[in-house]
């Protein structure tokens, strides 16, 4: 199912769609294309050229619907009441078209990242933040952030080298035109496609807690910046082992390989686990959901008011 001329791929579900664990606990996505989704019961049954199975929907965090896939209004109702995100994007997950709401509904972690983003201070404290996650030694104190993403691109540099020479892959420079893919070589295309997955993750956690994939603190400009600065915290541990160990390997599919090869690595990393963990400690704090059936408060300049009262 998650290619649709894979002629084994029906009983690799059966095999394993039930081994997802529950978001909370580390769970990693299902990619689906050429499937028609309904409910079934209080599930969710997944249709396919080569056949049925029914979805483990409350086990799984995030749901990517590729091209000729069709949900019913009933699936997605199932599908959001279990906290499970719908992301819609193209041909091999490699890019992101739309996202349905996630499994919160308090926007108190919302209006914090805003508060932290809006400020200057605040937003060059997080961004100083980030970078230094992806140093276990730490970055010294005073550099410029001119100066910190010169030692984050030497440190991406010296993975790319580090890698290509241990799966003996070469590597000339990191490209992606997804007008010209065909002509990509097979490492850039597994990188990308590893890439999207992981974009796809990080947007699933950023909606399950609360927080907007659009105030980015790093990136800036687009929709998706908050995904990029989180997804760029892991790309080297997470996605670089299992692109250049694919594109090493005799083979079609590449991107079939590289997206099965990532669901099994995130779920031993627990990444999804790592990343709600990271999101709080960088954003300060982690505090119940709203109830989903409550109103909400009324702003008011001096302090919110209860909301679903008559002020009269």
């Amino acid at each position: 199912m998650t290619d649709a001329n894979a002629s084994n791929t029906i009983i690799w579900h059966k095999q394993n769609l039930r081994e997802l664990p529950k978001f909370r606990d580390g769970t990693t996505y299902l990619y689906l294309e050429h499937t028609r989704l309904e409910q079934d019961g209080r599930g969710v049954r997944a249709y396919h050229p080569d056949g049925m199975v029914t979805l483990p929907v409350a086990s799984l965090s995030v749901l990517l619907l590729g091209p000729g896939c069709s949900v019913s209004h009933e699936a997605v109702k199932a599908l959001s009441n279990t906290g499970c995100s719908l992301l819609w994007v193209g041909e091999g997950g490699v890019r992101l078209y739309a996202s349905g709401l996630g499994e919160t509904r308090s926007a108190v972690r919302l209006h914090r990242q805003a508060r932290l983003w809006a400020n200057t201070q605040s937003r060059l404290r997080v961004v100083r933040q980030m970078y230094a996650m992806r140093f276990p030694e730490g970055l010294p104190e005073g550099l410029t952030l001119q100066q910190i993403r010169g030692r984050e691109g030497a440190r991406v540099r010296d993975a790319y080298a580090r890698y290509s020479k241990a799966h003996g892959v070469k590597w000339d420079t990191r490209q992606y035109k997804m007008q010209d893919w065909d002509r990509a070589t097979p490492l850039n295309k597994a990188v990308s496609a590893g890439n999207t997955c992981l974009y796809g993750l990080a947007h699933a956690a950023i909606l399950a807690t609360g927080y907007s994939p659009a105030l980015g603190f790093v990136h800036t400009g687009k929709m998706l910046s908050f995904v990029y600065d989180v997804a760029d915290l892991y790309k080297v541990e997470v996605v670089l082992p299992v692109a250049f160990r694919e594109a090493a390997t005799p083979g079609d599919d590449l991107e079939r390989r590289v997206r099965t090869g990532l669901r099994d690595h995130m779920t031993n990393l627990k990444l999804l686990e790592r990343m709600a963990a990271d999101l709080h400690h960088l954003l300060g704090g982690d505090e119940p959901d709203a109830d989903d059936l409550a109103p909400g408060d009324l702003w008011d300049p001096e302090g919110d008011v209860r909301g679903g009262v008559n002020h009269a």
